[in-house]
């Protein structure tokens, strides 16, 4: 009697069965997931509602806060700025991506950004004297830093502790495709926030125009210096061939002396050029000292907000979040130990009698401690 022939499973169909059973175990993997949510479903859905109930209930406990925006763009000034390379597309693409190619790294919008976080203006915007929040119809006006009612202590603690704080209440982004520069600053008065935005912009404009002039005026000095000095060798080469003539009025009848001659004449010609051309850049540096003025244009101006910030919603969808990824976890272990106990309960025994021992070694700990501060 033949015996039956069980041929192989081609290569290609059981490459095609493992392929196909990853998925159906992610499935079944999901499935047990669900199943065991489903089974503690009051766990996984009363802990984040509970936690979300009293998160809301505490943020409207805390006082109300207003953000104040201004948006300004910066001027880009290429260093090359009549030119037009075969690199202009990838200056375009290195813009879109952030990075100042061809350009002053000082003038890109990432460095205004850093710069409203700097310890100097920060520091400065809290010396400052605003409206106080609290007695707008008495006119009083405090320093920032006592509105804020930071404290610290001495002059200096209290001064470090403001710039953390006004720090975490300042939040400029920048939008590397259109260059735009948006500050938000958050206080609990809507007059107070758009007044603090405002100074902001008049501080980084003093900064930018002083940084500016500075870099400027030292061209223009420089070249200045240069000027003096090209004139006294141009009036040096000048002299060396007066006093060559003077001597040696027949020069051009001596081979050696016409080319002593030229030579004179080449070097003052060479002091004359570099002369003109230090005096006509002199002149550019004078106009560029005078126009070289940073711009900084405002799009929209910071006005007080009507409307509270969005925080406490933020705040109650992120405890929501994170509770619910707890409580899930917390499930799952939940059903794992249980799993656990039935099938294996020598391990269990095991675990429970650790979990034991861990709890009285930190209550013994816990004692200690609190015995010795006693």
């Amino acid at each position: 009697m033949a015996q039956p022939t069980t041929d192989p499973i081609p290569v290609e169909f059981a490459g095609l069965r493992e392929e196909t059973r990853a998925p159906a175990a992610e499935r079944a993997g999901a499935l047990e997931l669900g199943t065991v949510l489903l089974k503690r479903w009051r766990l996984v859905v009363g802990l984040p509602l509970v936690a979300a109930t009293l998160a809301a209930a505490v943020t409207l406990l805390l006082p109300p806060r207003f953000t104040a925006t201004v948006t300004f763009v910066p001027e880009q000034r290429s260093p090359n700025r009549g030119g037009a390379g075969g690199g202009g597309g990838l200056v375009g693409i290195a813009g879109q991506l952030g990075i100042p190619l061809g350009m002053d790294p000082t003038q890109s919008p990432r460095f205004y950004a850093q710069v409203l976080k700097s310890r100097e203006l920060l520091a400065r915007v809290l010396l400052t004297k605003f409206p106080d929040p609290r007695r707008p119809e008495a006119g009083d006006s405090l320093r920032l830093l006592t509105i804020l009612k930071v404290r610290g202590k001495s002059t200096a603690d209290s001064l470090d502790r403001g710039v953390r704080r006004l720090r975490g209440l300042v939040s400029p982004q920048v939008d590397l495709q259109t260059y735009l520069v948006t500050l938000g600053v958050t206080t609990r008065d809507p007059d107070l926030s758009a007044a603090v935005a405002t100074r902001f912009i008049e501080y980084l404009n003093e900064f930018n125009a002083k940084k500016r002039e500075s870099q400027a005026r030292a061209r223009r000095e420089f070249v200045e210096q240069r000027i003096v000095d090209g004139e006294r060798e141009l009036n040096a080469a000048e002299d060396d061939l007066r006093r060559f003539h003077e001597r040696n009025r027949a020069w051009q009848e001596s081979p050696e002396l016409s080319a002593a001659e030229g030579r004179l004449r080449r070097q003052v010609d060479i002091y004359q050029e570099a002369y003109l051309t230090l005096r006509r850049d002199y002149e550019q540096a004078r106009i560029e000292e005078v126009n070289d003025t940073p711009v900084i244009t405002v799009i929209d101006p910071a006005v007080p907000p009507q409307r509270q910030s969005h925080w406490r919603l933020v705040l109650v969808l992120v405890v929501l979040a994170l509770t619910g990824m707890i409580a899930a976890l917390w499930a799952s272990t939940a059903e794992y130990l249980d799993e656990m106990r039935r099938q294996q309960s020598g391990v269990y025994q095991e675990f429970a009698r650790s979990a034991q021992r861990a709890r009285s070694d930190i209550r013994l700990t816990l004692r200690t401690f609190l015995g010795r501060r006693g």
